[in-house]
């Protein structure tokens, strides 16, 4: 079922009137010999009635910037990240030792030796490609509609992560692994251990990342793909050149994963597989109006997040345009120049 926006109207009511002044005229015209005689209630020949014409209202915008709601989207985005953390610690003493639970076999591992500097060059590509998203975000003229979109996206992943690395352990993927030692319930060094992986971003680069367990699915997986999928969606499709590049920095780098030897094959699959159909969902969900109607015939409508996504996108009409625009004016930083003019005297 189709949703159209009622504009508002207003209406111009046009009565005509003849009066009859005191000295005699209608409307300022004599009457007398030459004022024409009524026939059948016509005044001059005119009916007595009302004319009404409607004016339409101001248009509604189709992209509303609705910036509370991108609000509500970083909380929720913030919320599952800390949740993730907080389960790696969990998770982290669960994990068996490596001498008495070895590495499972994984075929890639058979074909390809461990490349220590590999999983290095995974997190530059993957810091590389966010750096690069925030900065085409900022420029986006519909910024705080891709930017939920964005948040609800990869928080939703984040959370998923939490529910499969949870209910599944697995054990280290290689005997190079030097995990963190186990605190066993000491629940105020498990807080600091997780405040200093939320202060590093969760990346061994920067040394806040020493804890096993976090492997089905790779979160490093996931912000590469999802970066990847942001920069070429939300970008001129001419810019062919950048995508190529950016979609080369993706794949190298979940390549590198691999080639590190920090994750299973399958924690690779399963992350490439749900960040994508998230992310295809998500936008078909959000660029047919038909699908922001619950009904028998939508099953898309049955996911659990649908009162969430109504939330976010019911007010946004049609597909978001890849429109830009710089955020600030280059005059502005010009405040402190004295411009002089030159007076001609005769």
């Amino acid at each position: 079922m189709k949703k159209t926006v009622q504009r508002p109207r207003e209406e111009i009511t046009i009565e005509p009137r003849m009066e009859t002044h005191g000295n005699g005229h209608a409307n300022g015209h004599p009457a007398g010999n030459g004022s024409k005689t009524p026939r059948n209630g016509l005044v001059n020949g005119f009916h007595k009635e009302v004319v009404r014409i409607q004016i339409p209202g101001p248009p509604s915008s189709s992209f509303p910037t609705e910036w509370g709601k991108t609000a509500m989207a970083l909380l929720y985005a913030i919320c599952c990240f800390i949740l993730t953390t907080v389960m790696i610690s969990i998770v982290h003493e669960r994990v068996p030792p490596k001498e008495v639970s070895p590495p499972l076999p994984d075929k890639f591992f058979d074909f390809f030796y461990r490349v220590e500097w590999a999983f290095t060059v995974c997190e530059i590509n993957g810091m590389i490609l966010v750096i690069l998203w925030i900065l085409q975000w900022s420029l986006l003229k519909h910024k705080s509609i891709v930017g939920r979109r964005f948040l609800f996206i990869v928080g939703t992943l984040y959370l998923y992560r939490c529910i499969t690395m949870y209910i599944t352990t697995l054990p280290v993927p290689g005997m190079h692994f030097k995990c963190s030692a186990k605190l066993h319930g000491d629940w105020q060094s498990q807080l600091w251990r997780v405040i200093k992986m939320l202060a590093g971003g969760g990346l061994t680069i920067t040394g806040s990342h020493h804890m096993c367990g976090d492997y089905l699915y790779s979160g490093h997986t996931v912000m590469l793909t999802l970066t990847y999928l942001f920069i070429k969606e939300y970008s001129p499709r001419r810019f062919w050149c950048y995508h190529w590049g950016c979609g080369t920095l993706c794949a190298v780098g979940v390549f590198c994963i691999l080639l590190a030897h920090d994750h299973y094959t399958i924690d690779v699959v399963v992350a490439y597989f749900i960040t994508t159909r998230l992310f295809w969902w998500y936008h078909t969900m959000a660029n047919q109006s038909e699908l922001k109607a619950s009904s028998q015939s939508n099953f898309l409508s049955r996911v659990w997040w649908y009162w969430l996504f109504l939330y976010l996108e019911q007010n946004v009409q049609g597909v978001v345009p890849r429109s830009f625009h710089v955020p600030f004016s280059w005059r502005s930083f010009q405040w402190g120049t004295v411009k002089y003019t030159r007076i001609d005297s005769d």
